[in-house]
């Protein structure tokens, strides 16, 4: 792992929407892997900047989200479908049709999960795929475990992430369990950024670098592949 500490989200989020923004001009048909939540939000809008200064053009990119909560519907204002179309698709030039999402309302859960893993390998696989850490060191939706996930699954959500997500639902019911991208389809990205920041994230981020490599952390898994760069702020280094 390659360890990057910046001074603010502003200037992590320019860092990485670079790198993406550097893959796209040298591979205009890149495909993307993204990721939802607060921490990605400063790279997508520098991403967006970029767009909009004429550096760079999505319009060939194909995208692939790690996750999706399961029975919400995709119109909802916090599935990861409209979060996407809010934070990042509506403001670039990228093909609706390039942008791909696990169906968590899907009548047949596995077959769309080996759906969504053939699709990735059809296209060549992930070029760059952007992440965050959940405070408990999951990535993507996969939770602490007893084995490290292969492919895309159904997963229950841990009480902590259901904590830590439930304020974005203002009151109403939060879904329970979601699809997710395996720890080991995550793994075979040809290139990893992570960002991490505040404290809530330090204890995390110090397990997933100098800890044990255990499915019980499934961040640190990353510790097994050849191409990840971690950035983090002075608050999610604290404890290194």
């Amino acid at each position: 792992m390659k360890i990057i500490t910046l001074n603010s989200e502003i200037e992590i989020g320019k860092a990485v929407g670079d790198r993406f923004c550097a893959l796209l001009q040298k591979k205009s048909a890149a495909v993307l892997g993204l990721a939802t939540g607060a921490s990605p939000l400063p790279t997508y809008q520098h991403m967006i900047s970029r767009f909009k200064a004429g550096d760079v053009s999505f319009a060939k990119a194909h995208t692939f989200n790690l996750d999706e909560y399961c029975d919400l519907p995709a119109a909802h204002s916090q599935s990861y479908r409209s979060f996407m179309h809010a934070q990042l698709f509506s403001q670039v030039d990228i093909n609706p049709e390039n942008t791909h999402f696990l169906d968590g309302n899907a009548a047949n859960e596995a077959l769309e999960c080996s759906r969504f893993d053939a699709l990735i390998e059809h296209l060549g696989g992930v070029d760059l795929q952007l992440l965050g850490i959940g405070r408990n060191g999951h990535i993507g939706f996969n939770e602490p475990a007893e084995t490290f996930s292969q492919g895309s699954y159904k997963v229950k959500l841990a009480p902590s992430t259901l904590e830590a997500n439930s304020g974005y639902f203002e009151g109403e019911h939060m879904p329970t369990h979601a699809l997710t991208m395996g720890v080991g389809a995550i793994l075979r990205a040809k290139e990893i950024v992570m960002v991490a920041t505040g404290a809530a994230k330090a204890e995390a981020v110090k397990a997933m670098i100098q800890g044990e490599n255990t499915p019980q952390l499934p961040a640190s898994a990353l510790q097994n592949h050849p191409n990840v760069t971690i950035y983090l702020d002075p608050a999610a280094a604290s404890l290194l």
